[in-house]
């Protein structure tokens, strides 16, 4: 049976800015097969069997953060690991003088959290309404060497995080703002189509628009660019009838072939 509160997640409102996410919602349960998850094929669950979700339950629980919310703040205590159910999470990293740098985005499927430590070393920002399928941190510890496909799939998704962040390096240190801008694009079409493993996301050119996570402000800060460059170049692209905007935080691709032509490599 979904809990109240469960019920209350799947039943949220979009408000504001926030865009409509084009994934079905998530079926949210408190029991141990947690087979009703949208995200059970991506998260770091995914290779566990009956009885090991059946160890994990005693752990797990279920959290809703607004849009704006602080989720976990840099060296601050943090005392769970998370799958993200719903929503799009922005990790960040300031200097002393206050400038701030988007570091990460997590799209649905992904893990927040540092087992075997007491912090992360970044701020963790819900961009729209999100749920957490949070884990208490030293009961993950514990099970990560009882649970062996737990321990395999966390290190599968540590090393995948690892390849990203050096693709990152490559789009902040060589590519133009034309291929940054269309790379991330892509990105984001990727990333929200592996996000929606119950068939009921968007995937063809030119069917629903999918969400972007990122304001223009804070895709320049992501990107290393200035916000009229990177409006210049969605515009651009709007214009060549590579992709269409039907809100400010909504994309829909005309073009996928065109707009990859435009990352400045192949088989993105």
């Amino acid at each position: 049976m979904v809990s109240a509160k469960a019920n209350m997640v799947t039943t949220a409102r979009v408000r504001g800015t926030v865009p409509v996410r084009p994934c079905s919602p998530p079926v949210l349960q408190e029991t141990p097969g947690c087979v009703g998850c949208v995200v059970r094929s991506r998260a770091v669950c995914s290779s566990c069997g009956p009885r090991d979700l059946a160890k994990l339950e005693p752990y797990k629980r279920f959290r809703h953060f607004e849009p704006g919310e602080t989720l976990a703040s840099a060296d601050e205590p943090l005392d769970f690991v998370a799958t993200v159910v719903e929503g799009h999470i922005g990790l960040r990293r300031s200097l002393p003088d206050g400038r701030r740098q988007i570091v990460g985005l997590l799209f649905p499927g992904d893990f927040l959290g540092r087992p075997m430590r007491s912090s992360v070393p970044y701020d963790a920002d819900a961009l729209d309404s999100v749920t957490l399928c949070t884990i208490q941190r030293h009961g993950f510890e514990r099970l990560l060497g009882e649970l062996p496909a737990l321990e395999e799939r966390l290190l599968a998704m540590a090393l995948d995080e690892l390849d990203a962040a050096r693709e990152s390096l490559l789009l902040l240190g060589r590519k133009t703002a034309r291929e940054k801008v269309a790379s991330f694009l892509l990105s984001v079409r990727r990333r929200t189509i592996a996000a929606c493993s119950d068939g009921n996301g968007p995937g063809a050119e030119g069917g629903l628009p999918f969400p972007l996570p990122l304001g223009r402000e804070d895709m320049a800060d992501y990107l290393g660019l200035t916000i009229e460059t990177v409006s210049r170049q969605m515009s651009a692209f709007k214009k060549a009838a590579l992709i269409a905007l039907p809100t400010p935080r909504q994309v829909r691709y005309l073009d996928i072939a065109g707009l990859t032509a435009e990352t400045g490599e192949h088989g993105v």
